[in-house]
Formats: structure tokens, C-alpha cells, sequence
């Protein structure tokens, strides 16, 4: 898309609040001060960077908003609406940290159990000696971002799970892993004895109230599957592979993930089991440098400065092997913290963050790849003012 005419789009930019329907029914004020107060975060980071189209969910006091920018696609000039898809990248992470929980408050596996437990044909390797909490707080001891790209089938991942060795002691360092979390999802529906995309699509998703998130999207909402671009603009969508549905494969609505956010904030009415897996998932494990590693989301203490999220979200901190300090007893779920989770693919950007004290969270979904700090500051941005007009 050209500049010039993302900057025409820009000022007729395609605004859908899809309120629930306490917002609906009457709060106008609070309903164009969001607006606005997104929409000034939004619209410049859209022009910066060249981003076709956005949607930007907010929960605040009880309420929830989702605002809609630009296109689904440069080629059809379809615009976002209520109804697109967004890949979301590795904020499916949190939902496999999620079933994991839940499968640990149904007694079905324990955090603290080996691997080898669920998988013994890697009895005596070290990654069958590792913990099911080091693959879902990134402390395994060095495994890699991603799988080696000769690892294309169960068999191939088996062998190169026997055949890997640590560079650190588990517990010492925290190295960002798409084949931890990975596995951990493997194993949770292991243990639940059903295969993860259907546990996802067919239990968890419908028992939160999600209607429009996919691992696999059928046919029947293709139409509403936004195109993603990479950071130079080349038309892409996701690839699947090993481990892709249970590290980074959702696809889903901003309504459906702000409704997430409000689970995570119990918000929202869900089976009691369900409830405590989810705060459960909020549970501090390790201390590195700024941020709390719990299953595998990261907190901070609130109020927290945008200097802090925004180390705590850099490159160093994803591509880099940190030391960590387990916290004995683990940190409790807190209500004072801000909790965060990025996602990329090569042609969509996601974060979520929430407050819990606070009753506050944002998603922004972009059909574009474009840097997590720009996310990271107009996420503060937005939330810092919406708690300042709420005093």
C-alpha cells in the first residue's frame, strides 16, 4: 500500500465498536473516549510503519470495546471488521500454559512431574529429566527459538529430543523456546487423552466463550482470514509444522482474545475448575532481571514504567539465554502487576497485556509484522491514559 493512500485511509478509517451489550445499551462517554484515546496511539503507528489493518480490543470497569482500522487486505480493500481473524504468533502460548493448568487442577498432570512421565521412550536424556514447569516458564537449560528445520514429523522430533543437550543446569537461565511450550502442550493433551487442536477447538475455546478462534480455519470463515505482510510488505500467512498449533498456530477475532483478557481477570462467568487454572497460570515461578516469569506469561509490578516493559520485552530478553532466580515458594497470583504476552508471525503482530487491580487490558492484532516495541509503548500509552480518565 502506498503511503499517500494509507494516509487517505487513515482519515476515513473504518471504526467498528463491537461493544458488549452493557455498552451498547448506553455509556457513550466512555465509549468515544476510548476511541479516541486508541485512535491517537493507533493511527500514527499505522502510518509509521505501513500497517494495513489493525484491531485494538479494550476491557476496562466491566466493559469491553473492540475498535477496527484499515484492511483485511491491500488486494480486496475488504475492511477489518468484528468478524477477522488474526494470526496472534506466540500468544497461543498462554493457552497452551492454560490446558496445561486446567489439566493440572483436574489432576491430570502435576507441573512438577518429569517429562519422562508422559513421554518414557525419553527416559534417562535430559530433556526427559526435565520438569513440565521448565518447559512452560523457558528454564529448560538452552533449548533453541525454533525447531531445526530438518525436524519435520513426531519421529524426527523424538530423535532430536533424545539426542539434545542442555548448555545450562534447568532452572538457571531463561532462553524464549518454541519447542518447550511445545511440548508441553503435547504432553497436557496427552494427559488429557485427546489430541491438542481438538482440545483447544472443541473444549477450551467454546468453555471460554471464544466462538471465533481456529486452530485450523475452516472453509466456512476463510473469507474473514485477514491476509498478513511482512515487514516489506510481501503478502504472507502462516506455515504449520512441528509443534506450530501448540507454540504460535491460533488464529482468532480481538473480540474473542479481549474476552480471554477478561477471564484472566475473572471478569466473566466460567466453570470454577477453569477459573483457577487460568489465575493459576498468573503464579510467579522466576525472577529475570526486570520481569516475573509465571506459566509463561511475564509480569511486572504496578505501576511499571514504559523504560521497564520495554526491556523486559526486548530482543535480548527473547533471543538470549538470562539467568534467573527461582522464587521459593512460588510468587502467588497478584492483583498489582502488569501482565504481558507478544506475538509474531512472518506477516502478523499481536500483544495483550492486563492489570488485574485495575479491571484494564488491551489487545492490539495487526495484519502487518512490525517491531514489539512499538506495540509495547502504544499499548502504555493507551492503558496509562484510560486509567488516568478513570480516577
Amino acid at each position: 500500500m502506498k503511503f499517500a493512500a494509507l494516509i487517505a485511509l487513515a482519515a476515513t478509517t473504518f471504526f467498528v465498536l463491537c461493544a458488549s451489550s452493557a455498552a451498547r445499551d448506553g455509556n457513550d462517554v466512555a465509549q468515544n473516549r476510548v476511541r479516541k484515546v486508541v485512535g491517537d496511539a493507533i493511527r500514527p503507528l499505522m502510518a509509521k510503519d505501513n500497517i494495513p489493518g489493525m484491531a485494538v480490543g479494550i476491557t476496562m470497569a466491566g466493559k469491553s470495546w473492540v475498535v477496527n482500522y484499515g484492511v483485511a487486505s491491500t488486494k480486496t480493500r475488504m475492511p477489518v471488521t468484528g468478524d477477522t481473524l488474526f494470526e496472534v504468533g506466540s500468544v497461543t502460548k498462554a493457552f497452551t500454559a492454560t490446558l496445561a493448568s486446567w489439566a493440572q487442577v483436574n489432576n491430570q498432570l502435576s507441573l512438577t512431574d518429569n517429562v519422562d512421565k508422559y513421554l518414557p521412550t525419553l527416559k534417562n536424556t535430559p530433556f526427559g529429566n526435565l520438569t513440565l514447569l521448565n518447559l512452560g516458564t523457558h528454564t529448560s537449560g538452552g533449548l533453541p527459538l525454533q525447531l531445526p528445520d530438518d525436524v519435520r514429523s513426531d519421529g524426527q522430533l523424538m530423535e532430536y529430543l533424545k539426542a539434545w543437550r542442555p548448555n545450562h543446569p534447568p532452572g538457571k537461565y531463561r532462553s524464549y523456546a518454541n519447542p518447550g511450550i511445545g511440548m508441553l502442550g503435547v504432553i497436557a493433551a496427552k494427559s488429557m487423552g485427546q489430541d491438542f487442536v481438538a482440545l483447544l477447538e472443541q473444549r477450551l475455546f467454546p468453555t471460554l466463550g471464544m466462538t471465533s478462534s481456529f486452530i485450523n480455519v475452516p472453509a466456512t470463515r476463510m473469507s474473514d482470514y485477514a491476509q498478513g505482510y511482512t515487514t516489506e510488505g510481501r503478502p504472507v500467512r502462516m506455515s504449520t509444522g512441528v509443534l506450530s498449533s501448540e507454540a504460535y498456530g491460533i488464529k482468532c477475532t480481538a473480540a474473542d482474545l479481549i474476552h480471554f483478557v477478561e477471564g484472566n481477570m475473572n471478569l466473566i462467568k466460567l466453570d470454577g475448575k477453569l477459573q483457577r487454572a487460568i489465575t493459576d497460570t498468573h503464579t510467579g515461578y522466576f525472577q529475570t532481571g526486570v520481569m516475573t516469569q509465571d506459566l509463561i506469561w511475564e509480569q511486572y509490578t504496578y505501576p511499571v514504567k514504559l523504560k521497564t516493559l520495554l526491556e523486559g520485552n526486548s530482543s535480548p530478553m527473547i533471543f538470549n539465554a538470562n539467568p534467573v532466580t527461582q522464587l521459593k515458594p512460588p510468587l502467588a497470583p497478584q492483583q498489582g502487576v502488569w501482565i504481558n504476552k507478544t506475538g509474531s508471525t512472518n506477516g502478523f503482530s499481536a500483544y495483550i497485556a492486563f492489570i488485574p487491580e485495575k479491571r484494564l487490558g488491551i489487545v492490539i492484532l495487526a495484519n502487518k509484522s512490525y517491531p514489539i516495541e512499538e506495540r509495547v509503548i502504544a499499548a502504555h500509552k493507551i492503558l496509562t491514559t484510560l486509567s488516568a480518565t478513570e480516577q
